[in-house]
């Protein structure tokens, strides 16, 4: 194994071991662990750790940039955990729209730096 394959498979390693320790801990959920109870509890989140940035997210898009809108979404109750799915449909858009619109944002359903702002914050 060179050096570079080595590094990475050291970093995946840091990384699967740091998630399995907070999954344990239980301070790290997503959508396979939302219908918990203590998700349902007022002021418990999940912890949604998909996606750290700001790029325009669009509707027709997939990927983690998506399952990061929707986990803030489902945080926030603007979109049921079912609908976690990673694709920017229909039930999405709708709900960036709701979001977008009680947040003084432009509803145009297109998550941009600005609503990427609002949603972390």
């Amino acid at each position: 194994m060179n050096a570079l394959a080595l590094s990475h498979a050291v970093k995946r390693t840091a990384v699967l071991t740091a998630t399995a320790g907070l999954l344990t801990a239980g301070l790290l959920t997503g959508p396979a662990s939302a219908d918990s109870p203590a998700v349902g509890r007022p002021g418990t989140l999940a912890a949604c750790a998909y996606y750290n940035g700001n790029a325009l997210t669009v509707y027709g898009q997939r990927g983690d940039r998506v399952s990061q809108v929707q986990c803030l979404l489902a945080n926030r109750r603007y979109l049921p955990w079912r609908d976690l799915t990673g694709y920017f449909g229909p039930k999405t858009r709708a709900a960036v729209k709701k979001f977008q619109s009680r947040h003084h944002l432009t509803a145009n359903g297109k998550v941009d730096k600005k609503t990427w702002r609002a949603l972390y914050a």
